[in-house]
């Protein structure tokens, strides 16, 4: 396949997994967006331009995920490989169970999608399969791309997701803190097995939650409960549980996002919870930490592409 453009621009959300009783496979898209304006050069070189996150710290060349993703992503379709001048707006915090490592392969993705000339070769569920293979779960991957709540499976054909409705008036809030962790360490204490009284639990819930978002918010802190992975992280992410506690003792779903440690609220008129975007003040030193909020009263959409 040929190139069919030299110049893109891709925006890709923030993304939790879980959300509370659905690991690895539910996930919905935030109100973070990252930016890359991705440029294809005539030489080998690979120039990488970094705002904000990680500015100090992700590499400068192709070990960097999103040049691999989108390279993984040329190769699937049989484009030719290029030199690349990326530039990225990083807003998706990193560490803090937040996707940001899969918005960073689904917009490598995104951004072949945009350069090659028949971006439906890169379909969104041939997108979904390739980010997989990096991520290993698809439950950020799937909401980065689809936007909105999604479901998220695999198969021996590969990934697959079905978006799920989500209720006028149903709104998220992030609490962000500080303090980063690892989603490799996150998901190590992780036991190999679990009670089969747990596994019920969380299948029950999981299920609510899905009729949750789409008809019933009332169901929500109910649909939330977790017994299969959030109490085993609980002395890795201290302050975490702290605040999503505190949270559920107001009668707010509150779950941990992701692998943690930010914490996501679902619900109804969250500003009358006092979470609305910026510093939140009434949580300073919570769990011995400083918390800023996002707030988002609208379903996000997933990844885009504009060709420029």
């Amino acid at each position: 396949m040929r190139l069919g453009s030299d110049h893109v621009v891709v925006t890709v959300p923030a993304t939790a997994g879980n959300l509370g009783p659905g690991f690895d496979a539910l996930g919905l898209a935030l109100g973070v967006v990252d930016e890359v304006e991705v440029r294809a050069l005539g030489s080998n070189k690979v120039i990488i331009e970094i705002d904000g996150e990680g500015a100090d710290t992700l590499p400068r060349d192709e070990s960097h995920l999103l040049v691999q993703a989108l390279r993984a992503a040329i190769d699937h379709v049989n484009a030719p490989q290029m030199g690349l001048h990326i530039k990225a707006t990083n807003r998706i915090p990193h560490g803090r169970g937040l996707g940001s490592s899969a918005a960073a392969v689904v917009a490598g993705i995104s951004a072949a999608r945009g350069l090659i000339a028949e971006p439906e070769a890169l379909s969104g569920e041939i997108a979904l399969d390739l980010a997989t293979r990096f991520e290993g779960h698809p439950d950020n991957a799937a909401p980065a791309i689809y936007g909105g709540a999604t479901v998220a499976w695999q198969d021996e054909n590969g990934a697959h997701a079905s978006q799920l409705a989500i209720a006028p008036g149903i709104e998220t809030a992030v609490l962000i803190p500080e303090s980063v962790l690892p989603t490799k360490q996150a998901r190590s204490v992780l036991p190999a097995q679990i009670p089969h009284t747990h596994a019920a639990f969380n299948v029950g819930r999981a299920a609510l939650l899905v009729n949750a978002l789409a008809r019933r918010p009332e169901d929500l802190f109910a649909a939330t409960e977790d017994k299969l992975h959030q109490h085993y992280r609980a002395d890795i992410m201290a302050s975490a549980m702290t605040m999503m506690r505190y949270l559920r003792d107001q009668g707010l779903a509150a779950v941990i996002s992701g692998a943690g440690p930010s914490v996501l609220v679902m619900g109804e008129s969250l500003s009358d919870s006092f979470l609305t975007t910026g510093d939140a003040k009434w949580a300073v030193g919570m769990g011995g930490e400083n918390w800023r909020v996002v707030h988002t009263t609208e379903s996000v959409p997933g990844a885009t592409t504009r060709r420029v």
